[in-house]
């Protein structure tokens, strides 16, 4: 299927400008403070760029790396001005995001060829994972896609029950057993029924323990198997919900979730109630991993498929350092 439509709607944009404001303010000022009395982008100013973007949960690793992109344009043009230090680094953060294969998709899709096409959603608890799968349900099944959920999350009561208020809110149905079953056997059951009402797309949630990482790597390793049992190459997309407030523990959670299972895409919550925006570009880079979903704000629509230029765009907003 392609996308559904082409344009990033006015509305989605003034969305997604509210809920990176705090990013950009907190971003600009300090950019604007760097920059005071200064006519050209010089050593103290990207000493002080650099201290910038770690400070605003772009990570180590990444920041270093634009900062030496940086040096390099102003080796290379000789003179680069504080004015366009903002232009600058919108140009390369937009290509560190571009080169993990990011899409600039502008509505919720999916690839041809699997029906039903199953997504295993992975995530601690509390990062917004469940109800980034009723905001999925809702987007999917808006599109007049058949969705089915299945709420393999069985070791807490309240993950089962969040789940089938969603799927009862959205109108789509919900595979479940008992608080305690086992999560295997709910994906079995979950993938059966979704081949046999010849549904669209499969939403597993399942549960977020990272007390025990083997513990994690076993369960997940297991649900695939069971899954493969059904359809043998499901999951085809395994999407880590991470809560972007949480700044660097959002790539600790990252780096833990990699290591159990082959995440394949990104969902970052809770944008709209940080500063720490920054978090986006620091996991996208880090691990090589595309961002396929933001969320910024409550609402069923508030949860946006990632725009790599829009995103940029709003973070960094139209404002100018010169």
């Amino acid at each position: 299927m392609g996308i559904f439509g082409k344009f990033f709607s006015k509305e989605k944009k003034e969305k997604l400008d509210q809920g990176l404001e705090k990013s950009k303010e907190n971003m600009f000022s300090k950019l604007s403070r760097a920059v005071a009395g200064k006519s050209k982008v010089d050593e103290e100013v990207l000493d002080d760029l650099e201290e910038i973007l770690v400070a605003s949960d772009v990570g180590i690793t990444t920041t270093v790396k634009i900062i030496e992109r940086i040096e390099e344009r102003v080796a290379r043009d000789k003179y680069v001005g504080t004015g366009e230090l903002n232009k600058i680094l919108r140009e390369e953060i937009a290509n560190l995001l571009s080169e993990n294969e990011t899409e600039d998709a502008t509505e919720f899709t999916l690839p041809a060829g699997n029906k039903p096409h199953v997504i295993m959603v992975v995530g601690v608890n509390g990062v917004g994972k469940t109800t980034t799968i009723g905001k999925l349900a809702a987007q999917f099944n808006r599109k007049g896609l058949k969705v089915v959920l299945g709420a393999a999350d069985t070791f807490r009561a309240a993950a089962v029950d969040q789940l089938t208020i969603w799927s009862e809110r959205v109108g789509v149905p919900i595979v479940k057993q008992g608080m305690g079953s086992d999560p295997a056997s709910v994906a079995f059951d979950t993938l059966q029924s979704a081949v046999a009402q010849n549904a669209d797309v499969v939403l597993i949630d399942t549960a977020g323990r990272l007390h025990n990482k083997i513990n994690l790597m076993n369960e997940l390793g297991k649900i695939k198997r069971v899954m493969q049992k059904v359809i043998p190459d499901a999951p085809h997309e395994v999407l880590l919900v991470l809560d972007a407030s949480t700044g660097q523990n959002a790539i600790e959670q990252a780096k833990q979730f990699t290591k159990a299972t082959d995440v394949s895409a990104l969902a970052l919550t809770k944008l709209d109630g940080t500063a720490k925006g920054g978090v986006v570009i620091g996991v996208s880079d880090q691990f090589q991993i595309p961002v396929k979903y933001i969320g910024v704000g409550e609402g069923i629509d508030d949860l946006q498929v990632f725009n790599k230029h829009e995103f940029v765009d709003s973070f960094f907003g139209e404002k100018n350092l010169g």
